[in-house]
């Protein structure tokens, strides 16, 4: 019995069901924000969900700031100003509104706004969150707008240091949002390729955590639940963006998948990352393009528990069967097969693999990886990507 000790701690309170948005005044009060800092992301910010939500505030005679210099890959920059217009507003409170950008983003305006340290100090490695000044981080509403990256329900915010052109994970327990709503209608326009792209994001979330080691039976239920939902409402979603059935079960899966990866994520993560950071991608298209052989390499450790898997998802064939499914899903959602199919004109020299490598095995995901994520593997699996070898 001395394996089955684990820590296990999970998500906060979410109003989940379409229309509750209306909830938000209350749930401010709730929260103990009279003045909130708003924050999305510059595309949103012109759209009317985002007007109408301002509406409510409005209506409700909630004073509040509006800040969407959010950039796709989030960087210190965006939050250098987003603290700016924070303490300028005198705000005692974040709504991240927005995909996982801007819900990361406005998180870590929230938690570093009150901090005498540089938020890389705060990078989750070791107990590093525990430099933080806890009574200084403002309460934060969050309210997703994508199904992806199910940020909502996570204590952690993903940031780019400019400097080193690296992503870098900030944790604290206090980035857990106060309360969460989680209303589908508000993702209802989402084009086609942000479906794609957020809910193999949720998938790979869930994926990954279900094959992490380590002893967490809690995530490996939410995890293989989440994965079921992903194949049966994603595929719906792309179709028809106006399936709020198919929507909402996405949002549930995006959360899902945040709520079970604080067993670990892996190699999708940690090959993702740096690519993300280098050319600018799409998280959770990047993510898909890796899965197929980021899956195919863990094999020999997680065969028996993918065909589980897929035997829980009415998948024939064991893992076969499920790597078969999961290049069809890709394939239904138009998700580029390679690296080149990704990023246009992509010319990968020798110098710039090998640093795309040793960024992946010190990513603080890759020590989830079911197989040691060693440089020479992360090169394998880059150049597998580049190929389009499976």
């Amino acid at each position: 019995m001395s394996k089955l000790t684990s820590k296990w701690n999970y998500p906060t309170t979410v109003r989940f069901g379409a229309g509750r948005i209306k909830e938000l005044p209350d749930v401010l009060a709730a929260a103990g924000i009279k003045r909130p800092l708003f924050v999305t992301d510059p595309g949103l910010a012109k759209l009317p969900v985002v007007a109408s939500t301002l509406k409510i505030l409005d209506d409700a005679k909630v004073p509040y700031g509006v800040f969407s210099e959010v950039k796709p890959n989030p960087v210190e920059s965006n939050l250098t100003a987003g603290i700016a217009v924070f303490k300028k507003g005198k705000h005692d409170g974040v709504i991240a509104f927005g995909g996982g950008s801007a819900l990361d983003l406005g998180k870590l305006i929230a938690f570093q706004a009150g901090q005498n340290r540089p938020v890389w100090d705060f990078e989750d490695i070791g107990d590093w969150w525990t430099r933080a000044n806890s009574d200084a981080i403002a309460p934060i509403i969050a309210v997703p707008t994508t199904a992806g990256t199910g940020s909502e329900v996570g204590r952690a915010g993903v940031i780019t240091n400019e400097a080193t052109h690296t992503k870098k994970v900030i944790f604290h327990p206090k980035l857990l949002p106060a309360i969460v709503i989680a209303d589908p209608e508000l993702s209802v326009g989402m084009p086609p390729f942000i479906t794609a792209g957020t809910g193999m994001d949720a998938l790979a979330h869930c994926l990954e955590a279900y094959c992490a080691p380590g002893y967490h039976p809690m995530a490996d239920g939410i995890a293989v639940e989440g994965i079921r939902l992903v194949f049966e409402n994603l595929p719906k979603a792309f179709a028809n963006g106006k399936d709020l059935v198919a929507r909402a079960h996405m949002m549930s899966a995006a959360a899902m998948g945040a709520a079970a990866f604080q067993k670990g994520l892996g190699a999708i993560h940690s090959l993702s990352h740096p690519i993300g950071a280098l050319y600018d991608t799409h998280h959770g298209m990047t993510n898909a393009v890796f899965m197929p052989y980021v899956l195919a390499f863990n094999r020999e450790a997680i065969e028996d528990r993918i065909g589980r898997l897929a035997a829980y998802c009415g998948i024939k064939g064991g893992f076969d069967g499920f790597a078969k499914a999961i290049v069809k899903l890709r394939k239904e959602l138009k998700v580029p097969h390679a690296l080149p199919d990704l990023i246009k004109g992509l010319d990968m020299d020798k110098k710039r693999k090998g640093l795309i490598a040793d960024m992946a095995v010190v990513d603080p995901t890759a020590g989830g990886n079911p197989v040691k994520l060693t440089k020479k593997a992360a090169l394998t699996l880059l150049e597998n990507a580049i190929a389009g070898s499976v």
